[in-house]
């Protein structure tokens, strides 16, 4: 497993970092990659995030989401492409 060393916890990021990562699965594909505790905390984030966008849509549909949401969801994702870009396409892309 990919150590944090050279990641540092982003600004923007202010959710729990795990204490140890782990092995995640691309429900589409089947492909797994192991992620570090800082990756694995951002990648949890991300789906959350997504989780949070498809409810809104669908309960919501007329109303704005706020928009630190978006800028933070999106801040994940560049960062991800960033700092583990083969994780990244394996799990996000």
């Amino acid at each position: 497993m990919k150590d944090m060393k050279n990641q540092n916890k982003p600004k923007w990021f202010d959710g729990e970092i795990y204490s140890q990562g782990g092995e995640v699965t691309n429900p589409f594909t089947g492909e797994s990659y192991e992620l570090n505790a800082l990756e694995l905390s951002i990648y949890d984030f991300i789906i959350g995030a997504q989780m949070v966008f498809g409810i809104h849509q669908e309960k919501q549909p007329n109303k704005n989401i706020k928009p630190q949401l978006i800028k933070d969801f999106d801040e994940a994702l560049y960062w991800f492409r960033r700092n583990n870009s083969k994780a990244y396409m394996v799990l996000l892309d």
